[in-house]
């Protein structure tokens, strides 16, 4: 685990939401429930953050949920006590999950991928503990489908990456294939920044 990664989250978590909120409401807020929506069975969510998505999971659902913040961790325990939701919280790395293989019916990530340390060793974490024949559903900010918005993410990288972790130039979705993964959704939203992936695990 990047410890100093998840202590900037620690640092952030008491006040992560309220910061957020403007970005949330504007960006993030509408994928949401198009991704937990369609979660089923067996749930992961990978890079829970503070709880957001905890109130768009259908009713039903097994769910539970990674952070790798400790404080993150704590607010979305909370959330989930004021929704009266049954969820199994772990303290974790999405890069290595101590969960076993093909345990999860869906696998969810919101909006984390964007600043794990190492990408394709998430997704490879979050295919190995999916079923064959489940469902990877993604959001996140990624690289532009305008170029000219790409550019100005370039530029943003070249801070972002070392002070934050924060990517604003990858796309998950460009990785699924090499990892045997069917896409059979996606959208793409605000010039193409914001992606919604739901894929199939092979099988």
């Amino acid at each position: 685990m990047d410890r100093e990664h998840a202590r900037r989250w620690d640092r952030l978590a008491p006040r992560y939401d309220q910061l957020s909120a403007g970005m949330e409401r504007r960006l993030l807020a509408a994928s949401r429930p198009w991704v937990a929506g369609r979660a089923v069975g067996r749930v992961l969510e990978v890079g829970v953050g503070t709880g957001a998505n905890l109130p768009h999971y259908p009713v039903g659902v097994e769910l539970t949920c990674l952070e790798r913040s400790a404080a993150m961790l704590a607010q979305a325990r909370r959330r989930a006590s004021d929704l009266g939701l049954q969820v199994d919280f772990v303290h974790g790395d999405a890069g290595a999950m101590d969960l076993p293989d093909g345990a999860f019916d869906t696998v969810v990530s919101t909006f984390t991928l964007c600043c794990v340390p190492d990408l394709d060793l998430a997704l490879r974490e979050m295919t190995r503990v999916l079923r064959p024949g489940g469902s990877l559903l993604l959001a996140d900010h990624v690289a532009s489908s305008r170029w000219w918005v790409r550019a100005g993410q370039a530029a943003a990288d070249t801070v972002s990456v070392p002070l934050a972790g924060e990517h604003f130039g990858r796309r998950p979705r460009a990785h699924l294939g090499a990892l045997g993964l069917e896409v059979l959704d996606s959208e793409r939203t605000a010039l193409g920044v914001i992606e919604r992936v739901h894929a199939r695990h092979p099988g």
